[in-house]
């Protein structure tokens, strides 16, 4: 009899492989979804980017090993994009480390930084992996409410000191997934005097900064003063510009936290596939009209979803960034688990239960926007019939 280890007993299934099995079994019985449960951009990759990663897979000095921090060329093309878009300096030498993609480094992140019993302070509802690499790191969740009536941002004056005593690392992600929220540049300050004075790593998810409408464009939070001195940020190429089967990201900030994540990784991976990092390189440099495009993609389909529910009498506030949708259940139903469900059976659309993000992302639904306008009008269309 082969028995696992109690960290991984205590990780909480995860959510889109469950979701995916569902599907899977549906769609083998020839059943016609409209799915809007996942984040994965529908668009391709730039052509560009798919010609370089051609071109270096061909050159055999590519194939051999990658370093574990990564070429030296792709971490100074990152430092010149955060230049570009934040004006903020970054040493290409020392505060940056690429990624097997965002979420390999926050799942690991917790080993450099967490000792048995420690205690991560993390948002809920979250991206799963916040919670799953404290759990695997033996750290303790302590999770912070993210609630409407406070605008999805955590109260950090409600954390006791017991709990600050044996705190290491704050997580934070905005724009946010998934409640699509924003964070006030006021709020970035509140959280570097709170971290400065608790002796708490900020662990920024910053996947989505790109993705905004109406005018808004997201900070980074290392554009902040002091920010630095006790923050690291994660990026993706995943979601800016339909990367996400590539793998490939980075952290950046406070140079002793990468530091220490960089020596994690010579423990568990031989780095990105070179061939990955020069075409990350050609990413970086592309220029805005990429990202206008979609933009504006996005917004016509945020806008398609929520002005078309809204004329069925499901009132949802229209996000300012991300391409997902948060939406409140609509009477008479409580279960987000149980309304999802009917959603899938009933009417064939797949959308995501917010108690899947914990226990405060109940009485919410996630609708994801990476599916085509006629898609976005179907689900509507059979949302409308099944209310």
């Amino acid at each position: 009899m082969i028995d696992i280890s109690k960290r991984l007993k205590n990780l909480p299934p995860y959510l889109f492989a469950e979701i995916d099995r569902i599907k899977k079994d549906l769609r083998e019985k020839g059943i016609e979804l409209v799915d809007l449960s996942i984040g994965d951009p529908d668009q391709p990759t730039p052509a560009h980017i798919i010609e370089k990663l051609c071109e270096a897979a061909r050159d055999p000095k590519n194939h051999r090993y990658a370093l574990d921090q990564g070429l030296l060329e792709f971490r100074v093309a990152i430092s010149n994009w955060y230049k570009k878009r934040f004006n903020v300096e970054l040493d290409p030498h020392t505060e940056i480390q690429p990624l097997i993609g965002s979420k390999e480094g926050i799942a690991h992140l917790p080993l450099a930084f967490l000792n048995s019993g420690d205690i991560a302070l993390i948002p809920d509802p979250c991206y799963p992996p916040y919670k799953g690499g404290t759990i695997l790191a033996d750290g303790k969740p302590y999770l912070l409410p993210l609630l409407k009536e406070n605008n999805f941002l955590p109260d950090l004056k409600k954390i006791s000191s017991s709990i600050l005593k044996r705190a290491k690392i704050l997580f934070l992600n905005y724009p946010n997934n998934p409640t699509a929220s924003i964070c006030p540049e006021d709020f970035y300050r509140e959280v570097i005097r709170f971290a400065h004075k608790n002796r708490i790593l900020v662990c920024h998810d910053a996947a989505y900064s790109e993705i905004s409408f109406d005018g808004y464009r997201a900070p980074s939070f290392l554009q902040f003063e002091g920010a630095k001195e006790i923050g690291i940020e994660f990026h993706s190429l995943s979601k800016t510009y339909n990367m996400t089967g590539w793998r490939i990201g980075w952290v950046c900030g406070n140079k002793e936290a990468v530091k220490a994540i960089g020596k994690i990784k010579t423990n568990i991976d031989s780095g990105i596939f070179q061939a990955i990092q020069i075409a990350g390189i050609s990413a970086l440099e592309t220029d805005s009209s990429h990202i206008e495009k979609m933009n504006r993609m996005y917004k016509e389909r945020r806008d398609f979803l929520i002005e078309g529910l809204g004329k069925i009498g499901w009132k949802i506030d229209k996000p300012l960034a991300t391409f997902y949708v948060w939406a409140p259940l609509p009477k008479p139903f409580r279960s987000s688990l149980k309304f999802s469900q009917i959603l899938l059976e009933e009417a064939k659309v797949v959308v995501t239960p917010g108690i899947g993000f914990g226990k405060f992302g109940e009485g919410f639904v996630r609708f994801s926007l990476t599916n085509s306008l006629e898609m976005i009008e179907e689900a509507v269309e059979r949302i409308r019939k099944l209310l």
